[in-house]
């Protein structure tokens, strides 16, 4: 099962990116019965599963142990040990576990820090809404939860339908409540969507850190070395006149949580660039502050892929070869 929710393309052919290809370990049925002992046991109790959870991984996904082993390389600069690529396991089955109780409304379980609410205040009191570009690093619903506690605060994701289909059965199988506001990408009406949206004083997520496909992408150095990210977030939110944020929501160990927001570009200023340079600026801006979001809290990355897998022919690997 992903870690997170939302994925793009700009061009169709999903089936060319190796992630994609990727089978799915979890079930509707699995979540369910998850669900189910999690919500009667309660939190403390049901989360002893995760240690057999997280050890099944470590043992028997030689393909995403080695990804991660790449990774925890490059963030903590030295040799990742057996317990640092653990305790990255245990982080993402402890996210998924929690999304039991915070798709079902148990706030009251974590304790959540917040730096940044005051950007999200602004941007709500000018009326025009935000794209905040996530990551697959930490927990996307413990931002959620966040927007839920806020009254008035309206965010939607912006993904293919495909990806809404399995995210939208994988959520009702853990709670009843409504399904999460998807806009689909792939149609023509999706960027018509996006801009009632923010009109309206939404905010749209997306995730920046994938690409599905041919989209187009640049290339930045990341953790030491370049990795592909893609310029379709950036791009529309060019057109769109509107402010990006970063976001994400970091899992701290035992039931703390804590959330970032932090603008890694305006679009909506009058002076502000539209251009190929000022896309590239803000892709490169988003990208920064993702790697230094990943050296605070090096054990949320779940990307458990070759991340660097598209970096071009003989550039320089400045965090040395592979394990």
């Amino acid at each position: 099962m992903d870690g997170n929710a939302g994925y793009r393309q700009s061009q169709p052919g999903p089936a060319a990116s190796p992630w994609a290809q990727h089978a799915e370990r979890g079930s509707v049925l699995l979540l369910r019965a998850m669900s189910w002992v999690s919500l009667r046991l309660g939190r403390r109790l049901s989360r002893s599963i995760l240690y057999g959870i997280a050890a099944y991984f470590f043992l028997f996904a030689p393909r995403a142990r080695r990804h991660a082993r790449e990774y925890l390389r490059r963030v903590l600069g030295r040799t990742a040990a057996p317990i640092d690529r653990y305790r990255q396991l245990f982080a993402f089955a402890a996210t998924i576990h929690d999304r039991v109780y915070l798709l079902n409304g148990r706030f009251e379980l974590f304790d959540i820090s917040i730096d940044g609410e005051a950007l999200v205040q602004a941007a709500r009191a000018q009326g025009g809404g935000a794209l905040l570009i996530g990551a697959h690093l930490g927990s996307f619903e413990v931002t959620r939860a966040f927007g839920q506690r806020q009254t008035g605060l309206e965010i939607a994701m912006a993904m293919y339908a495909a990806n809404a289909r399995k995210i939208n059965a994988a959520l009702a199988a853990i709670s009843p409540r409504p399904k999460m506001d998807i806009i689909e990408l792939g149609h023509m009406s999706a960027m018509l969507a996006i801009r009632a949206r923010l009109a309206a004083g939404s905010f749209v997520g997306m995730m920046g850190d994938r690409t599905l496909g041919d989209e187009p992408v640049e290339h930045v150095m990341f953790l030491g070395a370049p990795a592909p990210f893609p310029l379709g977030p950036m791009r529309a939110a060019a057109m769109l006149r509107c402010p990006v944020c970063f976001m994400a929501g970091f899992y701290l160990g035992g039931n703390r949580y804590h959330i970032v927001f932090e603008q890694v570009a305006d679009f909506s200023a009058p002076n502000s660039g539209t251009d190929s340079h000022a896309i590239s600026a803000a892709v490169r801006a988003y990208v920064a502050v993702l790697e230094r979001h990943c050296r605070r809290f090096p054990y949320n990355w779940f990307n458990f892929l070759d991340f660097w897998r598209a970096q071009p022919a003989g550039a320089p690997d400045a965090a040395g070869s592979s394990e």
